[in-house]
């Protein structure tokens, strides 16, 4: 289904662009003191020949990571409304930040030298920002076209192989019948500025990459709270034939009706899931593993970042799991890869968001509990 744009041509004046834009509503939870980050990093637990660093510190509610063309990291962020530049190389690396009083600009994504920001109700384009991490550039507003709720509104994009930009447009609620234009994951064609719904059904997806041997979408989904501890599952998703409906609100982890809403509608009307991940784990960012320096095994499996429940009454979640699958979906294996930012029943020392593989093959993962990024790396 067609989606229409709103286009500004013109940069938005910055004064103009205070008036239109949401502003963070909630202080960011600190930065943990790097001595506390350096000790929290022993407690974490890989397969052996893995190893993690802190790659660097001192970014309030840290989310979507992605790199620029010249090799500048751009963090967004929730809480702290901004969003963060990281430079330099080991032992001189340095965080700032470069935009800042934005509505939860947690998703994010670099292409053509262009930064592009998806603030609650609007997605954003900063042209030639790495050479102007000082003074950034004013925005276009590239599609604006997206509700002003909070609630699910955080996004995170992700491009295919076109450039056609894919981001999701969660549910505003815990569970209910949404409004239209809500629960679903829309694909932007920058080009032509028309939108259109390739799923449908999905109450909020905050992570999602492409398959670099089939071109297709894959996603997480966090199901609904308030079901118990143990249900429903969280979802890993794949979207193999556009405009399907993947449950909600009908239907959760593929084969569980709502207590509420599933009157009429069968479990096995809806696309089932590759896998269901748990209850309450939290599923956000995940990449597809192309790299070298992992073993050969490790070739295109999921590293999927599960940040953690806040409602059950052991937690779950707060680490990072592999998953394999085949290219048309069909699901091999799931192993925990990176365990110990949950410590004990209820007690975080950090929570995965976002995973970006460095240029060097190693990983990147993003902790907005924390405010921190580290590196995992193999055989180093």
């Amino acid at each position: 289904m067609e989606a229409p744009m709103r286009r500004r041509e013109s940069v938005l004046a910055l004064a103009a662009f205070a008036a239109l834009a949401l502003s963070s509503a909630a202080p960011a939870r600190e930065a943990t003191p790097m001595p506390q980050l350096l000790e929290n990093l022993k407690k974490i637990k890989l397969p052996p020949g893995f190893s993690i660093s802190l790659y660097a510190a001192g970014l309030p509610s840290a989310r979507q990571m992605a790199w620029g063309d010249k090799g500048v990291l751009f963090v967004g962020s929730m809480d702290a409304g901004a969003v963060y530049a990281v430079t330099g190389r080991d032992g001189g690396r340095s965080v700032r930040t470069v935009l800042k009083d934005l509505a939860m600009p947690t998703g994010l994504v670099f292409r053509d030298g262009a930064l592009y920001v998806a603030a609650v109700n609007r997605i954003l384009r900063y042209d030639g920002v790495e050479d102007r991490l000082d003074a950034m550039p004013a925005p276009k507003i590239v599609y604006d076209d997206l509700p002003a709720s909070r609630h699910h509104g955080w996004k995170y994009l992700a491009f295919d192989r076109e450039g056609r930009l894919i981001f999701g447009v969660g549910a505003p609620c815990n569970i209910c019948d949404p409004p239209k234009g809500t629960a679903e994951v829309r694909r932007l064609d920058l080009k032509t500025g028309r939108a259109e719904t390739v799923a449908r059904g999905v109450r909020n997806t905050v992570g999602g990459d492409v398959d670099p041997r089939s071109g297709r979408f894959w996603f997480t989904e966090n199901a609904r709270d308030w079901m118990g501890d143990d249900m429903p599952a969280d979802k890993l998703n794949m979207i193999a034939k556009e405009g399907a409906e993947y449950g909600f609100p009908y239907c959760h982890q593929g084969d569980t009706p709502d207590p509420k809403f599933s009157a009429g509608r069968a479990c096995g009307e809806f696309a089932p899931p590759v896998t269901n991940l748990g209850a309450h784990v939290a599923p956000l960012g995940m990449k597809f593993y192309t790299r070298a320096q992992f073993p050969p095994d490790y070739r295109n499996s999921i590293f999927i970042a599960e940040h953690g429940s806040w409602n059950r009454s052991v937690y779950s979640g707060g680490r990072i799991v592999r998953i394999v699958a085949s290219a048309d979906g069909r699901f091999e294996k799931e192993e925990v890869f990176a365990a110990g930012f949950l410590q004990g029943a209820r007690s975080y020392i950090g929570r995965p968001v976002d995973i970006l593989p460095d240029r060097d093959g190693s990983i990147l993962v993003s902790d907005d509990y924390a405010g921190a990024i580290y590196r995992i790396s193999y055989g180093k």
